[in-house]
């Protein structure tokens, strides 16, 4: 008992949480990657102002912001990714989600760089794409990074919201727990400790990287 708080749970459910983590850092891992991959493109895409493909992803990116997250969440699971396991389908709801905020990184990133570099790469033979490969795209990751490190934080966060599709991640676990036991208080204070302590020793982490970045420059 802590402060009139009953913990003793932790040691018959201990292991829901665990394995509940574990589908959690999966989860916001596989996400990160796909939507870094899908944003970085979109960003690329919309830097380049191609009218059309431009147009449809401005389009596409102000619909996904204007969303509800756990909209998005059940438009996917019930209507678009049926065929997919669960996790997947999960995994295809956050990337949806967090692509369009990473493309807005990476085009605020590219901006950022000296219209300079560009006009000095074609001037010495580079395509607009070997440009953008060789020699914005590295100075503009290092202007994201932080940004991208962020969202990996929010992500972790918005893997909550999954347990609406009864994926067994943390928080559907803590519900679970909850249920078991018959605590309504306890099992949600060690969820968000959980959640609190990730995210702390990654906000921790982005520091370091921002300092380093920083006297790099």
């Amino acid at each position: 008992m802590i402060f009139g708080l009953n913990f003793t749970f932790l040691s018959k459910y201990g292991f829901y949480y665990i394995e509940g983590l574990k589908v959690t850092l999966q989860l916001a891992f596989w996400t990160l990657i796909l939507a870094t991959a899908v944003g970085v493109v979109m960003g690329m895409v919309r830097v380049q102002n191609y009218k059309i493909v431009s147009s449809v992803i401005d389009g596409w990116i102000n619909f996904i912001r204007g969303v509800p997250i756990m909209v998005q969440i059940f438009i996917v699971y019930y209507g678009i990714a049926t065929s997919l396991p669960q996790f997947w389908a999960a995994v295809v709801s956050l990337t949806v989600n967090s692509s369009v905020y990473i493309a807005e990184h990476t085009r605020a990133g590219m901006q950022a760089v000296n219209k300079g570099q560009m006009e000095a790469a074609r001037c010495i033979g580079m395509s607009k794409l070997q440009a953008n490969w060789y020699i914005i795209i590295p100075q503009a990751i290092k202007n994201i990074l932080p940004s991208l490190c962020n969202e990996f934080i929010l992500l972790i966060k918005n893997t909550s919201i999954v347990s609406v599709i009864a994926l067994h991640e943390l928080t559907y676990t803590s519900n679970s727990v909850r249920a078991n036991t018959f605590l309504a208080f306890e099992p949600l204070i060690v969820t968000a400790f959980i959640y609190f302590m990730i995210t702390y020793v990654l906000k921790r982490l982005v520091g370091i990287l921002e300092r380093r970045l920083h006297a790099h420059d």
